[in-house]
């Protein structure tokens, strides 16, 4: 599986890319494995301030639906609208195209985001 080494990870599954006070968020590599074929994404928090592991969307396969939690605090400014018709872009590049969401930074709160060792400590790869 591909972990790439510049993004950081949490334990549920989302990776995050950090430029100046902007986040890019989408699922990891792993995650969508396990998800199979994705058919939807459902994102409404667009312009909403949310807090570290609070819901910010889900994420629809064939079999499952899950819920999708924001890795960091802060005000989600940007949803991925390629996604609308063209879900499977996250099982197809989980961390090129796939990406879900941009989220404004709230300051100092990066902390508990994980290295790509320690996310795959996590799930035993």
């Amino acid at each position: 599986m591909n972990f790439p080494k510049e993004l950081q990870y949490t334990k549920d599954h989302e990776w995050v890319s950090v430029e100046g006070n902007i986040a890019t968020v989408g699922i990891t590599d792993f995650a969508q494995k396990e998800l199979g074929d994705i058919v939807f994404v459902e994102v409404d928090t667009v312009g909403e301030s949310l807090e570290t592991g609070e819901i910010f969307g889900t994420v629809e396969a064939v079999k499952t639906v899950s819920d999708l939690f924001m890795p960091i605090t802060g005000e989600v400014v940007e949803l991925n609208e390629q996604l609308e018709d063209s879900p499977e872009l996250v099982n197809d590049d989980p961390y090129g195209e796939g990406w879900m969401i941009k989220i404004k930074i709230e300051e100092g709160t990066t902390h508990s985001l994980l290295s790509p060792e320690e996310y795959t400590a996590i799930i035993g790869q």
